[in-house]
C-alpha cells in the first residue's frame, strides 16, 4: 500500500494532529485570551474529522479499507463509527465547557489543545493493528487525561484526582505492558495478525494466555471494569464537571473499541480462551456498581458508579464472542454515550447561589421550580435505568440477547438482576425531584443556554430514537461484521 493511501486512511488523526500543533503554538504565543477561539477551532476539528470517517465508513467495507504503515493501522467500518462517536462526544463536551469554566475565570487556552490531542490518541486506539501502535495512542490519551482530571489547579479535589488517576493509569500501563511483552515472546511478533495466526496453528501455550490475561486487565482499567475501577469514583468527583463528562463518554468508547479490537483480531482463534474472563469483568462490574451507587448523595460519584456498571452491560456483548455480540455492544456504546451528554449537561446545570452543587437532596421538588428539566431528566433517568419504551431499554436488550444467543444465559440472567437492582438509585433521584421535601435552599432557576439544548436534544433522541435508532443499529452491523470475520 501506497504512503499516500496510508496518510489518506489516517486522515481524521493525521488532520487533528496539524490542527493541534498550530494550535499549540498560537496557545503558547497569546495565552488565555485565545481560549474561547481555539475552542471553536477544536470543535470544528472534531466535527470535520467525525464527516471524515463517515464518509469512509461505507467504503472502509469494501476497497479503501486496508492497513496503513506497515500494517500497523487498520481503516475499516468499525474503526469508523468508533471514530464518529468519540469524535462527536468530545465535541460536544468541549461545547458546554466554557460556561463552567467562565465561574472561576480559570478557562486556559491549553485545554481544547489537551482535548484534540486525546482524541487523536482515541482514533489511533480503536484502528490500531499492533501492539505498539496500541500502546502510543493509548499513553496519547492517558497523559492528556491525567492533566485534563487535575486542570483545577486551585482545587484540591481535582489535584488529588489528576494524582490517582496518573498514579493508578501507570500501574495499568504497566501491566498491559508486560503482557504485550509476554505476548511478544510467545508469538514472536506484535502484529495482530500474526498473534492471531500463531494461536491458530501453534496452540495457545500458557505464556500466550498469560499475556492475554495481563492485556485484558490493563484494557480493563481503562474501561473502569471490577476490580480494575478503583481510580473511577475518586477521579469523577474531584475532576472538574465537564471533564467528568468526558471521561464518562469519549474515553468509554475508544476504550471498548480498543478492547474489541484485541479480542477479535488478535485473539480472534481462541475466544473461548477469553470469553468467560470477559463475562466474568462483565459480572463483577454490574453487580458492584450498581449496589455501590445505591447510597451515594453525591450525583458524580453515582455517575461514577453508573459508568461502571453500564461497562459491565457493554462487556456482556463483547463477552458473547460473536460478531451480534459486537454490533449489540457498539449500539449499547451509542446510547450510552447519548444519555450520558444530556445527563452531565444537567449536572452542569446544578448551582446554588452561583455555584456547582452536586448533592441529590437538593433536587427535592424540583419539578415545581423547572418542570421541563425535570422532565427531560426524568426520560435520562428511566433509559439509563432501562426502563421501556426509553431507548436505553433497548440497548440493555441488545446485550441481553447477545449473552443469550452465545449460550451464555446466565450472564444475561444476572445483567438482568443487575438491572433491577440498579434501577433504584436511578428512580430515588426521580423521587427527589417530583416528591421530595420541600427545602429552603433550592438549586438557581436559571437560563441554561446551551446546557438546556445538550439536556432536551438527549432526552428527545431517547424517546423518538425507538423507532429506527437513526439508523445506529444498520451501521452497527457493518461496523461489527468489518471486525469479526
Amino acid at each position: 500500500m501506497s504512503y499516500a493511501t496510508s496518510l489518506y486512511l489516517t486522515g481524521a488523526e493525521v488532520g487533528l494532529s496539524l490542527t493541534g500543533l498550530v494550535m499549540l503554538l498560537v496557545a503558547a504565543w497569546t495565552g488565555t485570551r485565545s481560549a474561547r477561539m481555539l475552542t471553536i477551532v477544536t470543535v470544528a476539528a472534531l466535527i470535520g474529522a467525525a464527516l471524515f470517517s463517515m464518509s469512509l465508513f461505507d467504503r472502509a467495507t469494501g476497497e479503501v479499507a486496508g492497513r496503513a504503515f506497515g500494517d500497523l493501522y487498520r481503516a475499516d467500518a468499525f474503526g469508523s463509527f468508533a471514530k464518529i462517536l468519540i469524535y462527536l462526544a468530545s465535541a460536544a463536551v468541549l461545547v458546554v465547557t466554557p460556561r463552567f469554566f467562565a465561574q472561576t475565570g480559570s478557562y486556559r487556552a491549553e485545554y481544547p489543545v489537551l482535548m484534540i490531542f486525546n482524541a487523536v490518541g482515541m482514533g489511533m486506539m480503536v484502528s490500531a493493528t499492533d501492539l505498539m501502535t496500541l500502546y502510543i495512542g493509548l499513553e496519547m490519551s492517558s497523559l492528556s487525561s491525567y492533566v485534563l482530571a487535575s486542570f483545577l489547579r486551585q482545587d484540591g479535589r481535582s489535584s488529588e484526582a489528576g494524582l490517582k488517576y496518573f498514579v493508578l493509569g501507570a500501574l495499568s500501563s504497566g501491566l498491559l505492558l508486560y503482557g504485550a511483552s509476554l505476548v511478544y515472546g510467545y508469538a514472536g511478533t506484535t502484529l495482530f495478525a500474526g498473534i492471531i495466526t500463531t494461536a491458530q496453528t501453534g496452540g495457545t501455550s500458557l505464556g500466550l494466555l498469560f499475556g492475554l490475561v495481563f492485556l485484558i486487565s490493563g484494557l480493563a482499567f481503562k474501561v473502569s471494569a471490577v476490580p480494575f475501577h478503583m481510580w473511577t469514583p475518586d477521579v469523577y468527583e474531584g475532576a472538574p464537571t465537564p471533564i467528568a463528562a468526558f471521561f464518562a463518554t469519549a474515553p468509554k468508547v475508544a476504550a471498548m473499541g480498543l478492547f474489541a479490537r484485541v479480542m477479535h483480531d488478535a485473539f480472534g482463534q481462541i475466544v473461548n480462551d477469553w470469553s468467560q474472563i470477559v463475562a466474568l469483568l462483565s459480572v463483577l462490574s454490574m453487580f458492584f456498581g450498581s449496589v455501590a451507587a445505591i447510597g451515594q448523595t453525591n450525583i458524580k460519584r453515582l455517575m461514577a458508579f453508573s459508568s461502571i456498571a453500564h461497562m459491565g452491560y457493554a462487556l456482556m456483548g463483547l463477552a458473547a464472542g460473536t460478531a451480534f455480540g459486537v454490533q449489540a455492544m457498539l449500539v449499547y456504546m451509542a446510547i450510552y454515550v447519548t444519555m450520558n451528554l444530556g445527563t452531565f449537561a444537567f449536572i452542569l446545570l446544578m448551582q446554588k447561589d452561583g455555584a456547582p452543587v452536586t448533592d441529590i437532596t437538593l433536587l427535592n421538588m424540583y419539578a415545581k421550580t423547572n418542570p421541563g428539566r425535570a422532565l427531560a431528566m426524568l426520560v435520562l433517568l428511566f433509559s439509563l435505568a432501562g426502563v421501556p419504551p426509553m431507548l436505553g431499554f433497548f440497548g440493555k436488550f441488545y446485550v441481553l440477547r447477545a449473552a443469550y444467543d452465545a449460550n451464555m444465559a446466565w450472564l444475561a440472567v444476572a445483567g438482568v438482576i443487575a438491572s433491577v437492582i440498579g434501577a433504584y438509585y436511578y428512580l430515588r433521584i426521580v423521587f427527589y425531584m417530583y416528591f421530595g421535601e420541600e427545602r429552603s435552599d433550592t438549586l438557581d432557576h436559571q437560563n441554561g443556554g446551551v446546557l438546556t439544548v445538550v439536556l432536551m436534544a438527549s432526552a428527545v433522541i431517547m424517546i423518538v430514537g425507538i423507532a429506527n435508532m437513526f439508523g445506529v443499529e444498520g451501521m452497527a452491523a457493518s461496523a461489527a461484521a468489518s471486525l469479526v470475520n
